[in-house]
């Protein structure tokens, strides 16, 4: 429910301990810290980890049977990430969001990608379009049967194809500094039945926009549709606010 991913990102369930069987095994190879760092981050970002659940070192370590020290280093990088935060009584929790972060992320968005569309509509070639159309092809026929858990992961590709059109390296790094943010309010907006139509109504004349290298009109249409999605969030975390 669209209510449920709302609590879940905004911490209005009741804290509660991490689910230590969302981590994966260790692999072989690989800096155990950032393996620690990587299942928690995605853990939290596909909201398996809702906002308040605590994250325990010595119980996270315990769990992989490993020492504290990479436990420490992925939940430090976490914090600084704003992910986790410490809880006074000891140990982290998972940070919800407020509505200023709502709107700090949809504001910043909204300019970037707005920008990265604009680019790409100046720098695109005609072969670039290709992908594309068979993003928005691919989510269409998702939608039509159903299928919804899909059109996350449709939608997060069809964007990531858009803006590599820029061809500015430097802006798709600040996009991407936004991507786990991005990607967790997406999971709210696609719950949304007419958000979920309009989204790739709204891709399909991205794409007829760039195609014509209309570089006004693409960044208007990608700023609307951004902030569109913002006005579904706001209300949302309003109903949870409110209960």
């Amino acid at each position: 429910m669209v209510q449920d991913e709302i609590a879940s990102m905004t911490g209005q369930r009741k804290i509660k301990d991490l689910d230590l069987k969302s981590l994966k095994a260790l692999p072989a190879r690989r800096s155990l810290g950032q393996h620690v760092y990587s299942n928690l981050k995605q853990a939290i970002v596909r909201g398996d980890l809702a906002a308040g659940s605590r994250v325990v070192e010595t119980r996270v370590a315990d769990a992989l049977g490993i020492s504290r020290t990479p436990v420490r280093e992925a939940i430090h990088k976490l914090e600084r990430e704003s992910l986790l935060r410490q809880n006074p009584a000891g140990g982290f929790f998972v940070a919800g969001l407020t509505r200023t972060d709502i709107e700090e992320t949809f504001g910043i968005r909204s300019v970037l990608e707005s920008y990265a569309a604009r680019l790409a509509a100046i720098k695109h070639r005609e072969e670039d379009l290709a992908p594309l159309e068979e993003k928005i092809s691919e989510y269409q026929t998702y939608l039509d049967r159903g299928e919804t858990e899909a059109l996350l992961r449709i939608n997060t590709e069809f964007h990531d194809l858009l803006y590599a059109l820029s061809r500015s390296p430097r802006l798709i790094r600040m996009i991407n500094d936004l991507k786990d943010q991005i990607y967790r309010f997406r999971q709210v907006i696609l719950k949304v039945e007419k958000m979920a139509n309009t989204s790739n109504k709204d891709h399909k004349m991205m794409l007829k926009f760039i195609r014509r290298r209309d570089a006004e009109g693409v960044e208007k249409l990608v700023r609307d549709h951004i902030l569109r999605g913002q006005t579904v969030v706001l209300k949302e975390f309003d109903i949870q606010d409110m209960k």
